[in-house]
Formats: structure tokens, C-alpha cells, sequence
């Protein structure tokens, strides 16, 4: 059902950020006269204190400032005091360390794991490379927005989870014990080895784990088809910054 807008502006649209960013240079200007250390990107603004008290009390006056002053509604569910590595912003938070570092945020790394689902969901039947044709863009693309990131552990668990759905892919897609113990025999285990894997009458997604897969289906062999690392990716992003 389509109806009028009666109150807003279109999401994505040009309008929106300008006028955010005509409106909030109040708060920021606010914000600075109380010399308080802040990040604002539009209507998202993480505000750091040295204390829970002090995250209450500022936490309190600017919502008063901005449902007074400037005539705007605090979402308070968003809304929230807390350590700086419990919150994100713009998809990124920190780690807890004496010298925090820059690291993508959980629920960031959670959407991605859920597009990259639906990708393996929609791709059933699909070959190998198409199926990494189609999750490429939304690898190379999350990379470059997340190149900023000061920690690799989230990467390398992501590119590893990656390769084990494909890797989950193909144990499904040679389907019988005896054409999986071929394949896995042409990769390179030894004949015996092979055909107690394809035998073993576990499910694909341990399979997909197990250190029979791992060692002939290895990183090598997604790199020669392509697919995009996203270590890989952000190391080279980074060089190039």
C-alpha cells in the first residue's frame, strides 16, 4: 500500500544529513563548551566520560537540551551509559584494553553472517563459483568499509566460517559416500583416509569442520576460484591508506 509522507525525509536521501547536520551544530556546539570528548555522524553521537555518575548526569542534561532546546524526541531505547567497548558506532566499538584499539562491533559482524546465509540459502544447487560470484561484492564491499579496524581475530574467524559453509556446500553436493570419497582422494588423502571420512555418517556441517575436509579443500584452493578474503582484503586496504 503506498500513502503521503506527512512527516520526515526519504532514508538515504541527500536532504536528510544536511538538515541533521543544520540542526545538531547546536549540540555540538554544546558539547564543546562543556569540553566534553564526543563522535557525532548525523543523529548518532557517543558522548566519553570518565565515570558511570558522569555518564548519567550528561546523559540526563543532553536530553533535556535536546527535547527543550531544539525540540527533538531521545529515542531511549537507542539511548544508553555504558563502557565504550559494550556500544558501537557507525558498526565499529572498541576493545578493552589500557590503549583501546578500533574493532568491529558484534552486531556488525552478526548482519554480515546473516546476508552471507541468506546468499548459501537462496544459492542451493548453485555451483562453487557462482555461488563466491555472488558473495564477492558483499565481502569486498564490507572489507572496505571496515578498514579501519585495528584487530584481525574477527576477520580471520569470519573468512574461516566462510570457507567452511562452502566447504559445507560441497560435502552436500557430492551427496554419496563413495563419490566424496573419490573427491576427497583426487584432493590428495590417501585412499584409506578418504573413504573412513566419507563413511564417518556424521552430518555436513561437521564434515565441513572436520580436519579431512580442511586439509583437502584447503584456503588454496577458494583462492584459486576467486573468493574474496576478507583479511586479505583489509590488509591491502590498509597499505594502500
Amino acid at each position: 500500500m503506498i500513502s503521503p509522507r506527512t512527516e520526515g525525509t526519504p532514508q538515504g536521501g541527500p536532504l536528510s544529513p544536511l538538515l541533521s547536520n543544520i540542526l545538531l551544530t547546536d549540540l555540538g556546539r554544546e558539547l564543546e563548551r562543556r569540553g566534553h570528548a564526543f563522535c557525532r555522524y548525523a543523529d548518532d553521537c557517543n558522548i566519553y566520560v570518565r565515570s558511570q555518575a558522569a555518564g548519567a548526569r550528561v546523559l540526563a542534561s543532553i536530553t533535556q537540551f535536546l527535547e527543550e532546546r531544539l525540540k527533538l524526541n531521545v529515542n531511549a531505547a537507542k539511548s544508553a551509559v555504558a563502557r565504550p567497548w559494550a556500544r558501537k558506532f557507525l558498526g565499529y566499538s572498541l576493545t578493552v584494553h589500557k590503549s583501546p584499539k578500533l574493532r568491529i562491533a558484534p552486531a556488525s559482524i552478526d548482519r554480515l553472517k546473516a546476508k552471507v546465509g541468506e546468499v548459501f540459502r537462496r544459492g542451493r544447487g548453485c555451483s562453487m563459483g557462482t555461488t563466491i560470484v555472488k558473495l564477492n561484492p558483499i565481502l569486498r564491499g564490507w572489507a572496505a568499509y571496515f578498514k579501519l579496524t585495528e584487530t584481525k581475530q574477527a576477520l580471520e574467524d569470519l573468512d574461516g566460517w566462510i570457507r567452511r559453509k562452502l566447504r559445507c556446500v560441497l560435502w552436500r553436493q557430492w551427496k554419496r559416500p563413495y563419490t566424496r570419497a573419490q573427491n576427497l582422494m583426487r584432493a590428495g588423502l590417501p585412499e584409506e583416509r578418504a573413504f573412513r571420512a566419507a563413511f564417518n555418517q556424521r552430518g555436513p556441517w561437521w564434515n565441513s569442520g572436520a580436519s579431512h575436509m580442511n586439509t583437502a579443500i584447503r584456503k588454496s584452493y577458494f583462492d584459486r576460484l576467486g573468493l574474496v578474503s576478507l583479511l586479505d582484503t583489509t590488509r591491502r586496504l590498509q597499505r594502500l591508506a
